[in-house]
């Protein structure tokens, strides 16, 4: 019996942690201190201040503001 596949958001994070050499909770948390902004300012400042790519940083920020909701 395999395991569930990662779906949504979670499913980058494996390739995020290689690209950006970080672990996931430290881009979690970096997005967590900015909070409240909007999903897209989020996006921008991962993207601006930490070179990251648009995809990568929709996840994380996708997936914290999830988190933030429940």
């Amino acid at each position: 019996m395999s395991a569930e596949p990662i779906k949504g958001p979670a499913s980058y994070f494996p390739s995020i942690e290689k690209t950006y050499g970080r672990p996931i909770g430290e881009w979690q948390e970096i997005v967590r201190k900015r909070l409240p902004a909007k999903h897209m300012d989020l996006v921008a400042m991962l993207k601006a201040d930490h070179g990251m790519g648009h995809g990568h940083a929709n996840a994380i920020v996708a997936h914290v503001l999830a988190a933030e909701r429940r």
